[in-house]
């Protein structure tokens, strides 16, 4: 028999599957709180519920995440997993430990259809979506995995971003199921600032999560104009420039928040000062963070990492005109886990 995996319930879902069994629908919360909060898939321990209720589960559920194949660990304390699912595909999940935070990069699809021509995830073509289970199961074993004995309050992650593979949006109901479980005081409580959402821009998704989340969210721009956009990120194609930035120019109704705008670095590509000047004058009506990150080795020879001199110029040119901009240190790259490298490839 088959077991039902009750890592693959929303909350509302959970509450129902209870209330079926003729039971209160806090039992979900309970629930929720012995598999997230104490990281427990022992149905027999959680002694809050009814004898007869955790037989049941004992006999009919489970609750199963990705399976663990290979670790890798960069100089800089990177932590990289190659997860194995029930289907025999493969997934990467990335763990960046900084000082006072850990941030843990999670996939939202096996492969990805978008097809980003910098981007190493989009050699391995698309395969399938991640199911809800598949996705904040990476979180449940991130988190077992660092900190096996302390408990969900005492966890090293205090971040989650959907940067891993995949395109996020075009998973929109998984991936809206495990924020929801991510943020929920009953499961693992995050602040919706500290959950990120990246993506390409697939306008649609934007507008549905702007009316259902209040996470962060970061664009990955990349080029200031169609014609370039295109030949890296080919969606821009079918969402260009003009539609999205539409959408970002007032994305929140809360003055105080930012768009993050991630843009990589490539040399002789888009670091030019003239472009940074283009991406200022995109960029003056919203409000926006801009995050440069260093391109990074992904097989592609047509594209080199930007010189570090050039970058700071770039820069230079986004902070005289107010733009708060940062350079992201380029994190876990001899390990291939930074920023457009996660292929998932097996040893």
């Amino acid at each position: 028999m088959t077991k039902i995996n009750l890592l693959n319930y929303s909350i509302s879902a959970l509450e129902n599957f209870f209330l079926e069994l003729g039971e209160k629908p806090f039992r979900a919360t309970q629930l929720l709180k012995w598999i997230y909060q104490l990281g427990n898939r022992d149905f027999a321990t959680m002694t809050n519920l009814s004898q007869h209720l955790r037989q049941y589960l004992i006999t009919h559920c489970e609750i199963a995440v990705p399976e663990q194949v290979e670790e890798q660990i960069a100089v800089d304390g990177t932590k990289k997993w190659l997860l194995r699912l029930v289907d025999g595909n493969f997934i990467e999940t990335v763990y960046i430990p900084e000082d006072g935070r850990g941030t843990l990069c999670v996939s939202s699809q096996v492969g990805c259809p978008v097809g980003c021509s910098f981007c190493a995830t989009g050699f391995l073509g698309f395969k399938r979506n991640l199911s809800l289970a598949e996705i904040i199961g990476q979180l449940w074993f991130a988190v077992h995995k660092l900190s096996p004995l302390k408990g969900v309050r005492a966890h090293a992650i205090t971040n989650v971003v959907f940067m891993g593979m995949g395109e996020p949006l075009l998973n929109y109901e998984s991936v809206i199921q495990a924020v929801e479980l991510m943020l929920s005081h009953s499961a693992y409580g995050l602040s919706k600032y500290r959950v990120t959402l990246s993506t390409c821009g697939i306008v649609p998704g934007l507008r549905r999560l702007r009316n259902d989340s209040e996470i962060a969210i970061a664009i990955s721009l990349h080029a200031v104009d169609d014609v370039l956009r295109s030949q890296l990120i080919p969606i821009n194609e079918k969402f260009p420039l003009t539609t999205l930035m539409e959408v970002c120019n007032d994305y929140f109704k809360d003055r105080r928040r930012f768009v993050t705008i991630e843009y990589i670095m490539l040399d002789g590509i888009n670091d030019s000062l003239g472009q940074a000047r283009q991406l200022a004058k995109l960029l003056s009506h919203g409000r926006y963070k801009v995050n440069l990150i260093p391109g990074n080795l992904t097989g592609n020879d047509n594209f080199r990492p930007s010189r570090q001199e050039q970058i700071d110029s770039f820069r230079g040119v986004l902070l005289a005109t107010g733009i708060n901009t940062i350079t992201r240190k380029s994190r876990g790259a001899e390990i291939r886990a930074a920023c457009g490298q996660l292929m998932a490839k097996t040893i």
